[in-house]
């Protein structure tokens, strides 16, 4: 899973700038969701084509990891100073775009299958209502979601151990089918409270940076869609 951590850190402190829930979204906010939904679209398409080029070169594991771990470079050490910039948003792309390789040998792998196709756009059917959804719900209602900050950052931490844990194990042979389920739930719950935290972010005032929420919304998205992705294939026919 990739990491979230900056989104929930740069969150601290900047809650009193927040409006009252219910109110209306600011002139400034509006603009804010304007331009990170624009951009969002723009990154997910970008990346969906990606995805594609990869599939379509055959892109090896190693090579996948090698473009997460690039992203991950991209987010921890080149965005936070460019964020103000537009150079920003020349980095969301290479970011959004390295993820979107990476995605390659996974996406072949269940579309080996026989109903692979099947459960490829289940979980992008799924990924696309839960998303809608729980924005759609922050946006209707305005509700401050501030207070799942620490629960959000505590539950990260312990998806991020386990998940290295389950590779440790799985590198020894140790069986974890059921484990690794169950992570990838706790993965899907996860990242729909972060959809609702993000969001309210924007909406309330928190997030001013719409470089900073696109990246945050699209980690969301990537890291659900994933997890889906694992459950749907675990419970498929195959």
């Amino acid at each position: 899973m990739e990491d979230r951590r900056f989104s929930v850190q740069q969150s601290q402190g900047s809650y009193a700038a927040r409006g009252a829930a219910g109110a209306g979204i600011s002139a400034e906010a509006t603009k804010v969701l304007r331009n990170t939904y624009t951009l969002l679209a723009m990154t997910l398409l970008f990346s969906a084509v990606m995805a594609g080029v990869s599939m379509a070169v055959g892109l090896g594991r190693g090579a996948s990891l090698i473009c997460s771990l690039g992203a991950l470079a991209l987010v921890w050490l080149v965005l936070p100073r460019t964020a103000n910039s537009s150079a920003g948003i020349g980095v969301v792309f290479a970011f959004t775009g390295l993820l979107g390789l990476s995605l390659g040998p996974l996406l072949n792998h269940y579309l080996q299958l026989a109903n692979g196709g099947q459960v490829v756009m289940q979980a992008l059917g799924g990924t696309a209502v839960v998303f809608l959804a729980l924005s759609g719900y922050v946006l209707t209602t305005k509700k401050d979601f501030s207070f799942l900050g620490g629960m959000l950052f505590a539950g990260l931490m312990v998806v991020i151990v386990a998940a290295i844990g389950a590779m440790v194990a799985g590198m020894f042979g140790v069986a974890i089918s059921a484990f690794s389920l169950a992570l990838s739930a706790a993965i899907v719950l996860l990242m729909s409270g972060f959809i609702l935290f993000d969001t309210s972010r924007i909406v309330n005032g928190g997030e001013t940076n719409y470089i900073m929420a696109t990246t945050a919304l699209y980690l969301n998205i990537y890291n659900l869609f994933t997890a889906l992705l694992h459950l749907l294939g675990a419970f498929s026919d195959d």
